[in-house]
C-alpha cells in the first residue's frame, strides 16, 4: 500500500498531511464505504479540528451524513462503531510526534480496517473515482455528546470492578495530553482508586512530553509514583490506545514484560497469541511454557488484526495479542487496542501483589532501540541495503518479513523503516544491555555509513 502504512496515513500537518489530502482521503472512504453514515473522532493535537473538518466536509460531499465525537481515545471511538453499526474516521498521529496528524479508518464492527480493506479505499483514492453527491443530497452533519462516557461505563461494566477497589490502590497517571486525560482518570476513580497526574491537561502542543510513551518521555511519571507512594504508574499516547508503567518505585516497566505478564495470565493450551517480528523471547518463552502458539506478522496493528481475524475464521482461540510498544489487544472483548482496558487488567494483577513482583520472572532482558532519520527514499534505501549487508556477512538466522531480524540464539538485532515516520528503526534485545547496546550500535554506524554515502 502507498498511502496506508502499519496503522493508518500519518505526515507532518499541513506539510505532508494537508487538510485537501484528508479531504480526499475522506471521499475515498465514503465512497468505499457506501454507507448512509460514519462517525468522526479525533484526539488532541493542534490541527485536529482543522482536520476533522476537511474530513467532515469530504464525506459530507458523497452524500454521507456524518456524527463528530469530539476529542475521544481511539478504543471510544471503536466503542462507539461498534455500538452504532457505523463505519468511523478518527484524526489522530498516535504516538508521533506533535507536529504530525494522521487519518485512521475503524469498520462498523468497531475494528481497524484489514489491509484488503484499506487498499479498496486506496485505489478509490488514487484513482479518484469518488461519489459526487448532488446538492440537495449531500449529508448532514450532527455533533454527538456522552461518547467518552459511554466508552468508560463500558470498560468499567468489562473488568473485575470490585477486586481492584478492594484493593485500594493509587494509581499515578500521565495521559501525556492527550485524549486519555478526558477519560482514564474518571476511569481509575470509578475503579475505586486513589488517583494522581501529571500532564492531564488537553493541550494539543503536548507541552509536558512528546506523546510517545516511551521510558525517556516519562521520567515526571517515575517522579510522581516515588513522591505520592503510588502503586504504580500509568501512561498513554496520544490517543490512549497504549498503556505503559511503572512499578511501585517508580521503575519503568518495559512493555515486552508487561505484554509477557498478561499473556502468562490470558493463556491456555493450545491458545495462540500474535505478535510482531520484533517480538520479545519473554512472549516466546511463556507461549512455550503454557502450551500456546505464537504467530508472527510484520510490525503494526494492522497486521496483527488481519492475522487474528484469520485465526479466528479458522477455529483458532486468540486470548492476547500485541506488541512490546503497550499497545495490546483482548480480543474476546473487543479486536482494539485499548489502553484504559489494558491498564484496568494489570490493575487486576496488581490488586494481589506489586507490579514489581508481577514483572520479575520476565526482567532477564535488556531492549534497546534507536532510530536513524531519513530525508529521500535514496538514504532510506541505501541504509535498508546496509541492514541486508550486514545480514550476509553474519552466522544469525535472518528473518525478513518486516525489514531485516539477525537472531543470534543469545540475542536478536532488527532494523526495518517505519510505517509512520521517515525514521529506519533499530531494534536489539539480549540478556545484558552490554550486548543489546553493541548490536544496536554495530547495525546503526553501518546505517549511518550507508546513509551518508547514499
Amino acid at each position: 500500500m502507498k498511502v496506508f502504512g502499519s496503522s493508518g496515513t500519518r505526515g507532518v500537518a499541513n506539510e505532508e498531511l494537508t487538510p485537501a489530502f484528508v479531504l480526499r482521503v475522506a471521499k475515498a472512504a465514503g465512497t468505499a464505504w457506501g454507507v448512509d453514515r460514519v462517525a468522526l473522532a479525533r484526539d488532541t493535537r493542534y490541527t485536529g479540528r482543522m482536520m476533522a473538518d476537511a474530513a467532515t466536509s469530504g464525506l459530507a460531499s458523497t452524500g454521507t451524513d456524518v456524527d463528530r465525537l469530539g476529542i475521544v481515545p481511539t478504543p471510544g471511538a471503536q466503542f462507539y462503531a461498534e455500538r452504532e453499526g457505523v463505519p468511523t474516521i478518527v484524526i489522530t498521529a498516535s504516538h508521533n510526534p506533535p507536529q504530525y496528524n494522521g487519518v485512521k479508518l475503524v469498520g462498523a464492527d468497531g475494528v481497524e480496517l484489514a489491509v484488503s480493506d484499506l487498499e479498496e479505499i486506496e485505489q478509490t483514492l488514487l484513482g479518484e473515482t469518488f461519489s459526487v453527491a448532488s446538492w440537495d443530497e449531500t449529508g448532514r452533519v450532527r455533533e454527538v455528546d456522552g461518547v467518552r462516557e459511554d466508552y468508560v461505563d463500558e470498560l468499567l461494566a468489562n473488568v473485575d470492578r470490585e477486586k481492584i477497589a478492594d484493593a485500594g490502590l493509587t494509581v499515578a497517571l500521565d495521559p501525556g495530553h492527550g485524549a486519555g486525560s478526558l477519560t482514564s482518570p474518571g476511569f481509575f476513580r470509578a475503579l475505586g482508586c486513589r488517583v494522581v497526574t501529571v500532564n492531564a491537561q488537553v493541550d494539543g502542543h503536548f507541552p509536558g512530553r512528546d506523546p510517545e510513551p516511551v521510558s525517556q518521555n516519562l521520567t515526571d511519571l517515575g517522579r510522581l509514583v516515588r513522591a505520592t507512594d503510588a502503586d504504580l504508574g500509568v501512561a498513554h499516547d496520544g490517543d490512549a490506545d497504549r498503556a505503559i508503567f511503572f512499578d511501585e518505585t517508580g521503575t519503568y516497566v518495559e512493555g515486552d514484560a508487561t505484554l509477557a505478564a498478561l499473556a502468562a495470565a490470558e493463556l491456555e493450551p493450545d491458545d495462540v497469541t500474535v505478535s510482531a517480528v520484533n517480538v520479545s523471547q519473554r512472549l516466546v518463552d511463556v507461549a512455550n511454557d503454557v502450551g500456546a502458539d505464537l504467530e508472527l506478522t510484520p510490525i503494526g496493528s494492522t497486521n496483527i488484526i488481519t492475522r487474528i481475524e484469520e485465526l479466528e475464521l479458522n477455529d483458532r482461540h486468540v486470548p492476547i495479542a500485541g506488541e512490546g510498544n503497550g499497545g495490546i489487544f483482548f480480543p474476546d472483548f473487543r479486536l482494539a487496542r485499548d489502553g484504559g482496558y489494558t491498564a484496568a487488567r494489570f490493575l487486576e494483577l496488581v490488586a494481589d501483589r506489586p507490579v514489581s513482583e508481577i514483572v520479575a520472572p520476565y526482567d532477564g532482558y535488556a531492549n534497546v532501540r534507536r532510530n536513524v532519520a531519513y530525508e529521500s527514499t535514496a538514504e532510506r534505501d541505501a541504509m535498508l541495503d546496509a541492514a541486508a549487508n550486514q545480514a550476509q556477512s553474519s552466522d544469525a538466522e535472518l528473518n525478513t518479513r518486516d525489514g531485516y531480524r539477525l537472531d543470534h540464539g543469545d540475542a536478536w538485532v532488527l532494523a526495518r523503516p517505519s510505517g509512520t515516520e521517515p525514521l529506519v528503526r533499530i531494534y536489539a534485545e539480549a540478556r545484558e544491555r552490554e550486548r543489546a547496546e553493541a548490536l544496536v550500535t554495530e547495525m546503526h554506524e553501518a546505517l549511518i555509513e550507508a546513509k551518508e554515502q547514499a
